[in-house]
Formats: structure tokens, sequence, C-alpha cells
């Protein structure tokens, strides 16, 4: 039986295309809590006839996900965090197909990135005057995730 991994060492990331030439992926720094939803957005068709005897049926017509982070608003200096900021100055301005964009998350003990095309939704900000101010999103996945390796070590 394996042991349970810690929350505290998933990594989370988008990718800029503000250069298509040479996306960049950006850490989401300063996450403090995520919870990842698998049956968000699911729809089934109920298929109970007579010949279930009774018995309820269903079938899944369609599958969905949404996965939210939320944490501190990040910031040193003027510099905002490159993740945070793509979200909230680029991304969350973007319309129709426009609005689809890639993330990406792992465990720090996995091999492999799980890599959604999404959209986002800002989340709320905010704190009181003994605060540090928060800061959120939620990303809808569209269609069914991939992988790819990991090539490269995070920065912590």
């Amino acid at each position: 039986m394996g042991r349970p991994i810690d929350a505290r060492g998933w990594y989370f990331e988008v990718e800029d295309t503000t250069t298509p030439a040479t996306p960049v992926w950006h850490r989401i720094g300063n996450v403090n809590s995520w919870s990842y939803s698998p049956s968000e957005n699911e729809e089934t068709a109920d298929t109970t006839t007579n010949d279930s005897e009774g018995a309820y049926e269903q079938d899944v017509m369609q599958r969905g996900a949404t996965l939210e982070v939320t944490g501190l608003w990040s910031q040193t200096g003027t510099t905002r965090d490159p993740g945070q900021n793509y979200i909230d100055n680029t991304w969350a301005w973007k319309l129709g197909s426009e609005s689809r964009g890639r993330m990406r998350y792992r465990h720090k003990s996995q091999a492999d990135w799980t890599v959604w095309e999404c959209t986002v939704t800002p989340g709320e900000q905010g704190g009181e005057h003994n605060a540090k101010t928060s800061w959120g999103a939620t990303f809808t996945r569209c269609g069914f995730p991939d992988t790819e390796p990991v090539t490269a070590t995070p920065e912590p």
C-alpha cells in the first residue's frame, strides 16, 4: 500500500502564448489551496426502461472537470507573479475561441504533466486589514486531458 502524498507538492502552470513561436509555461505562485472536481459538467442520459425491472440505469454522455487554485496575490516590488499576471491581465480578457488556453499540473513526485485545454475564470480577490490579499482562478477543461513528460524541474 502506498503512502499519501502532500497536497503542497503540486505544481500548476499556465501556457503564455503571447509569443506563439516560443510559448512559455509560467508557474502559478503562492497557491495555498486547490480543488479538483473530476465530475464537473458531467451529463447523463436516463436509460431506464421497463426491462430495467425497477432499477435505475444511465449512460454518461459528457465528461467534464474543473480545477480551482486559490492563494495569495504575489508581487515582488512592482513585478507580479508571472502565472497570476498572465491569467489576470491576458487570458481572462479573451473571448470566443481565443478564450481557450492550456494549463498543466502535476505532483512533484510525478514524471508527467496532466495538460488541459481549458478556459479560465478569475477568482475573487480581497482581504481584511490584518490579512494578505487573496487570489484565485478556476480552470474548466475543454475536451479530454493529455499528458506530457516533465522536461525541467519547476522553480520552488
